[in-house]
């Protein structure tokens, strides 16, 4: 079985975001960066795929030169080979033109299951796996808690609202956008990053990009911000008070 694996780099969780200029996006040159942990444990399960079923996993990722980190620490945890969708516009790229990228170079490879994290740390969007998929014409499901392989097929258990599932039987191929928790992250061990050294890492240079369907207007960091509100009268009184504007003002009960 041949499983693809899509990686996003984003900026560290515990780094401190700085704006750029333009307001528009962070300071790329600040920033340290890390693997997408959603991507982690989609990577994580084509590993126990493979263990399973046999086969190979191919990590993918589309971005500029320093994408080849996350790439190489993939490799490291048990990865066969790595494709490398390299350039420095797609640093900032919205999900349209990331899953634009990623398709041209992938259509050539056949997956059986291509998986992606549900979302990434940093944009949040959850639509690149989405929009893969209606790229290759696949059929994609997301949300993803448990995956069984069948001969043609894959059921997938989803996690729906108010703690439900639901089971989804597919066809193969299929792209599966994977939920964090899915199972437990392994890490890449001495002998891993050793073999990884000699892995391929294809390098695709898009041949071109389409213009961004989705613009960010803005960015700012929060502002912190106190209001204390006093309820006078007796403690009866002020209790009613406090729950009729839990209720009606701030909507929380």
């Amino acid at each position: 079985m041949k499983i693809a694996v899509c990686l996003k780099q984003v900026p560290t969780r515990d780094w401190q975001p700085r704006l750029d200029e333009t307001k528009t996006w962070i300071r790329e040159s600040d920033a340290s960066h890390e693997m997408n942990e959603p991507d982690a444990y989609a990577l994580e399960e084509a590993l126990r795929l493979k263990e399973k079923h046999g086969g190979e996993v191919v990590v993918c990722s589309a971005g500029p030169a320093r994408v080849a980190q996350v790439l190489r620490e993939a490799l490291a945890r048990g990865a066969d080979r790595a494709i490398h969708v390299e350039d420095e516009a797609l640093a900032s790229a919205d999900a349209f033109v990331v899953a634009e990228a990623l398709a041209g170079a992938m259509t050539v490879e056949r997956f059986d299951i291509i998986l992606t994290g549900l979302q990434s740390d940093d944009q949040g969007f959850g639509q690149t796996g989405v929009v893969l998929a209606e790229r290759l014409g696949l059929p994609h499901a997301t949300i993803i808690m448990e995956v069984v392989v069948e001969t043609s097929s894959v059921r997938v258990k989803r996690e729906l609202e108010g703690g439900w599932f639901q089971w989804v039987t597919m066809p193969m191929p299929a792209v599966l956008a994977i939920q964090s928790g899915i199972n437990q992250l392994r890490y890449a061990t001495l002998k891993g990053i050793m073999a990884a050294k000699k892995k391929e890492i294809r390098k695709v240079t898009p041949s071109s990009l389409s213009a961004r369907t989705q613009k960010i207007a803005g960015l700012y960091v929060p502002e912190k911000t106190k209001k204390t509100q006093l309820i006078d009268g007796s403690a009866a009184d002020a209790a009613k008070e406090l729950v009729r504007r839990l209720r009606e003002e701030a909507r929380v009960i």
